[in-house]
Order: structure tokens, then C-alpha cells, then sequence
């Protein structure tokens, strides 16, 4: 979950260095809660296995004390113990491609774009806001961070922001690498994609900064620079969007040459990516919007108009289809999110301004590949794997519109809490189980915190669901609503756990990471199918509250949804994402009874109270 954040002054705390550091949970803490959390997922016999390799693994002087004890020493000697731990396990080892499976997408609203011209116009102002922000990332004047809600008022830590314009994904063989540019190194330009070739947009010139009409008259002559005959030049984006080891091998082999390692160092120093992207012809609605910005539509639309590598990547439709695609590793949703709607805030509030003749600059600087037969293979195979991938995603978005958040808190229960059971009872009743789920919960209130994750399968979570599928008439609504409650409550402590840094997966991450580190036999406890069961996410799921863009992600497994929500005052939006080659998945099922299960827990509710007025009014 996300907090919802308010902004103070900067000066109303100090730097995150003063924040407190992470604790390390309790180790017979972190068993029981492990054991609690996988009971009702695994077979009695696979659990009282689980159950015997936990025992023996926590046991006085045994090898889990031992690890907690090196986990102790690490917390003392560093800034945060999980972090690299965290990275590379969710990030920087996964081989899979990132669009769709790793990069989230924040959609904008449709811009009412009247002609190229107007894209371009507000390609210049975005371009000049993110200008301004970094600056002010750079002079750390951005207002703190503030919590909401669990814990209220605490200051959040800010180093995220700092990654915002100076990362870039470095794609490995085996794992990844996150760079991030020193203060000196320079990150003045900008790359413009555009009909899949790459420009380097300087916004200096000499001691002077480019303005509105300047970047406005360098994104025009681009546009003019690549008229449809240039297509037949190589789209090297696409290597980008290949899987993580793949696309390492074809950059390796693109590095031998000079002029190529020229142009991969500068899209790796830019600031950010802008797309000007092409018109689809598609439908401009939310679902399709939302799978256009995760994967670009494949090569025959606008799915080589990119760099996944870059942290940044902002998407600016001539159709009006706009949004910004993240590479996830160097920060959170919410960073982006703070980022976005301040820019697109800004964008709304320039206006035109006046400077020198446009035509006194240097033209932006076309970057020139140069490919072997083995690129070209590398880029025909990449281009039938994104294919492939945009046939496969199943995106539906979609708007609950019969209540919102303020009923929920009229019956006194967290929105959040509220509609993960909601997803849960709506994953039963599609496939008749609870399966590992995942919630992201913010750690920025610690030093160098990112997340970790709040487990929304509990054992409430089934015995409401139990209840109010499979118990029909045989279980008064009284006894629903019970049931209902007390799994609200349950995801609520779990919450507040996982916030407080108290949390299950980052502590038992790092024990088994540890245990490589001092090159120990890997303890039977992390080579358990209970423990692989365990941290397979079939529904991966977060609240990223906006207020006029929406978020979308794809699933994390091939069998998996993956469900980002956004609860307003009188409806919740929903992006539900699933792949069509899984026979177990249908994202357009799973909203139906998401819709049903929404509806049902409102009217269960809706007679509780009911019934305990007419009580009252007896009385």
C-alpha cells in the first residue's frame, strides 16, 4: 500500500540521515508470522513439513540465530540492512523483459491535441518542467514527504527522488546493474524518441537555457527529420524491451563499436526519454491507453519508440494518448506519482514564452547505430518477442462507480484493507482458492526504505470469503459481516506491521541472502516448496492513489493477475492485468467478480446496519 502524502516545508525536518534506521524484526516473530501466513495456502502434509524445518531453523543456538546475529551486526555497520538484498532480488536478477512484466505506466488523461503541432507544444512545456523539478531535486528544496494515515505526520525519507533523473538499468548477463550519475556528471539533455530513431535535446546552449519556443522548434525540426521512408533504419529500442540477458548480449556485441558506445552513453546520461509517438488508430479508451503505454503496441505501432532502460520515460501521443513509463528499480510509485502531477500541474499553468530566434541553435544530434547480422537478428528476434507480449497481455481497467471510499469509512473499516478482501473474494470465486498475495507497503519512513509486503491471503481473508461463497443460507448475514470485519482487521495489523518495519519477507530475504554471503549450505527453510509457494505472487496487487491519471501494471507470473487500484470518494478504479496464453487467468472474469464481490460486501453492510437500527429502534 502507499501512503497518501501531504507536503511540509524542507525545513520542517532534516535530512533522511536523521531518520530512524530499519529495525530487524524479531526472528521467532518473523517464524510465527511466516507459518500463519502459508497454513491455509499449502496441504496439512506439506505444512507439517513447513512447520518442522521452521522449528529446527528457529531453534536456540541453530542456524537461523546465527544468521539473525550477522543481520544485527549489518544493521549497525550500514544505512539499511534489505536494501541491496531487496534490489537485486526484485529487480536486478530477474531475466524477464520490462515492459509489461517489470515497468509500470501512469496514464494521463486524453489530451484534447488538435494536430502535431499541439503534441509538440506540450512535448516543449513537459520537457521544460522536468527541467525545473530536477533542479530542484538537485538544490534539495522539494518539500518533505509527510505520512498520512499509520503514523501520521512522520517525515519520509527523500533519497528516491535523487534517482528520479540521474538512473539508468544497466541490462547483464546474469544481473543487472543500477547506475546513478554523481552531481558532476552531465545530465543536461534530454533524448527524444521519435518513429523509433533517437535525438539529444541539449536545454543549454553556452551559458543560456533553452525556452518554450526553442524546445518547441527543436522537437519540431525532429518530427521533420523522420518521415515514414526512415522506418527502414535500424529501431534499436527494440533490444530494450528483450529479456534482461538477451538484450546483455546484444549490447555487448553493439559496444564493439565506437560510434555505438557513444550513443548507448549518452542515452544512458540523459535525463529522460520523450516519446512523440504516432497515432494507433485504436480506440483512445482507458484499457487500451493503459496497454499502449505498458508495451507501445509492438513494432508495427509505436513499441520501438522507446528505452526501457531509462528510469523516465514520458509518452506523448499525437493522438493525445499520453502517459510516462517507469523502470522500477531506482524508486517507488508514489515518487513518480508526486513527480508526474506536479509536472502535469505545471504544464497547465505555463505559458508561452518569448526568447531569441529558435533559429540561432544547433540541431539536436541524431544518435547513429551501426549493426552487425548479429543486431539484426537480436532486433527481428526482439520484435517477435514484444509481438508476442502485446498479443498476450489481457489489460481491462475498470471504474467501480456504485460507492467509493467514503462509504467504507462510514462503516468504519480501512478503504485499503476493505478492497484487498475485496480481491481476494474476488480471486475465490474465479478459482475456488487464496493464493500468495502481494501488497506493497512503504518503508520511507526509515532510512534509504522502500518496501516491503503487506501478505493479504490471511486466514480471515478466507473464512469471510468461505462464508460468503460457499456458505450460502447456511450462515446469517450477521455472521458475514463478523467474518467480514475480522479479516478487515487482520489486513489492518498485518498493515501496520509491514510499515512499521515489522514485515515477514524483507527479514526472511535477508536471512537466506546472508546465508550465501557467509557461504553457508542454504538452510532447509528457503528450499522448502512452501517457501517457492510462498513467494510466487499469482495476485500481485497495489493502491496508487492519483488525482486525474491512473497507474497500470502487468502480472508477475504467467499464471497471475496483477490488480492496481485507486479508491476516490464515490468509486474505485481498477486496472486488472492478466496473460491470455494462461488457461487459469481472464482479467475480464476477474473484474466481473470483482464487481460482484464489491457490490455484495456493500450490501452486507448496507443490512448490518439495517438490522442494528431496526434493533436499536425496538429497543
Amino acid at each position: 500500500m502507499m501512503p497518501v502524502l501531504k507536503r511540509e516545508t524542507a525545513e520542517a525536518h532534516s535530512d533522511c540521515n536523521m531518520l530512524p534506521k530499519l529495525p530487524v524484526p524479531d526472528l521467532q516473530h518473523t517464524l510465527d508470522a511466516y507459518l500463519r501466513s502459508v497454513k491455509h495456502l499449502v496441504s496439512e502434509m506439506q505444512f507439517r513439513k513447513t512447520k518442522a524445518l521452521v522449528e529446527t531453523f528457529g531453534k536456540h543456538g541453530g542456524v537461523g540465530e546465527r544468521l539473525q546475529k550477522l543481520l544485527l551486526e549489518k544493521r549497525e555497520q550500514t544505512e539499511n540492512w534489505v536494501y541491496d538484498f531487496w534490489l537485486e532480488d526484485m529487480y536486478l536478477r530477474n531475466r524477464l523483459a520490462l515492459p509489461v512484466n517489470s515497468s509500470p505506466a501512469l496514464v494521463f488523461p486524453k489530451q484534447p491535441f488538435r494536430d502535431v503541432k499541439d503534441s509538440l507544444v506540450f512535448a516543449a512545456r513537459l520537457i521544460l518542467s522536468v527541467s525545473q523539478y530536477k533542479a530542484a531535486v538537485d538544490r534539495k528544496t522539494l518539500p518533505v514527504d509527510v505520512a498520512r494515515g499509520q503514523k501520521a505526520d512522520t517525515p519520509l525519507c527523500m533519497d528516491q527522488y535523487e534517482r528520479l533523473f540521474s538512473s539508468y538499468r544497466r541490462a547483464g548477463l546474469k544481473q543487472d546493474t543500477l547506475i546513478t550519475a554523481d552531481g558532476t556528471s552531465d545530465t543536461g539533455h534530454v533524448i527524444v524518441a521519435c518513429k523509433n530513431q533517437f535525438f539529444v535535446l541539449n536545454l543549454t546552449e553556452g551559458s543560456c537555457k533553452l525556452n518554450e519556443a526553442d524546445v518547441q522548434a527543436q522537437l519540431d525540426w525532429i518530427y521533420k527529420q523522420t518521415p515514414n521512408a526512415e522506418r527502414n533504419q535500424p529501431a534499436v529500442g527494440l533490444l530494450t524491451a528483450e529479456g534482461r540477458t538477451d538484450w546483455a548480449r546484444a549490447r555487448d556485441e553493439l559496444l564493439k563499436d565506437p560510434v555505438n558506445r557513444e550513443s548507448v552513453e549518452l542515452m544512458e546520461r540523459c535525463m529522460c526519454v520523450v516519446c512523440l509517438d504516432e497515432p494507433t488508430g485504436l480506440e483512445p479508451s482507458d484499457t487500451n491507453r493503459a496497454a499502449l503505454m505498458l508495451h507501445g503496441g509492438g513494432l508495427d505501432k509505436n513499441g520501438a519508440n522507446r528505452w526501457y532502460d531509462k528510469p523516465l520515460q514520458f509518452v506523448i501521443g499525437a493522438d493525445g494518448v499520453c502517459g510516462v513509463v517507469c523502470e522500477h528499480s531506482p524508486f517507488e510509485g508514489i515518487i513518480l506519482v508526486q513527480c508526474t502531477e506536479h509536472l502535469l500541474k505545471d504544464i497547465r499553468s505555463s505559458k508561452q514564452s518569448s526568447g531569441r530566434s529558435a533559429t540561432e541553435l544547433p540541431r539536436p544530434r541524431r544518435l547513429v547505430w551501426k549493426c552487425s547480422p548479429r543486431i539484426q537478428g537480436a532486433l527481428a528476434s526482439a520484435a517477435d518477442h514484444l509481438h508476442r507480449l502485446v498479443r498476450n497481455l489481457d489489460m481491462n481497467v475498470f471504474t467501480f462507480a456504485a460507492y467509493g471510499k467514503d462509504f467504507i469509512k462510514q462503516q468504519r473499516m480501512s478503504p485499503d484493507a476493505y478492497i484487498q478482501l475485496a480481491l481476494q473474494l474476488a480471486f475465490y470465486r474465479c478459482h475456488g482458492r487464496l493464493v500468495s498475495t502481494y501488497e506493497s507497503a512503504s518503508l520511507r519512513r526509515f532510512r534509504q526504505g522502500r518496501v516491503d509486503n503487506i501478505r493479504s491471503a490471511t486466514p480471515e481473508a478466507l473464512a469471510f470469503v468461505k462464508a460468503v461463497t460457499d456458505g450460502g443460507t447456511s450462515i446469517q448475514d450477521a455472521e458475514k459481516m463478523e467474518k467480514l470485519r475480522a479479516a478487515v482487521d487482520a489486513q489492518a495489523k498485518i498493515t501496520a506491521l509491514a510499515v512499521s518495519g515489522m514485515g515477514t519477507d524483507n527479514h526472511l530475504l535477508a536471512l537466506r541472502e546472508t546465508a550465501k554471503e557467509v557461504k553457508m549450505e542454504t538452510p532447509d527453510i528457503f528450499s522448502d516448496e512452501t517457501y517457492h509457494i510462498s513467494n510466487r505472487f499469482i495476485l500481485s496487487t497495489s493502491q496508487v492513489p492519483t488525482t486525474e491519471m491512473f497507474c497500470c501494471y502487468g502480472p508477475v507470473v504467467p499464471d497471475g493477475y496483477g490488480a492496481c487500484y485507486n479508491p476516490r470518494s464515490a468509486h474505485v478504479l481498477f486496472c486488472v492485468s492478466s496473460f491470455r496464453e494462461s488457461k487459469d487467468t481472464c482479467s475480464g472474469l476477474f473484474v466481473k467478480a470483482l464487481d460482484e464481490g464489491l457490490q455484495d460486501m456493500r450490501n452486507l453492510c448496507t443490512k448490518h446496519t439495517d438490522h442494528k437500527n431496526t434493533t436499536n429502534t425496538a429497543k
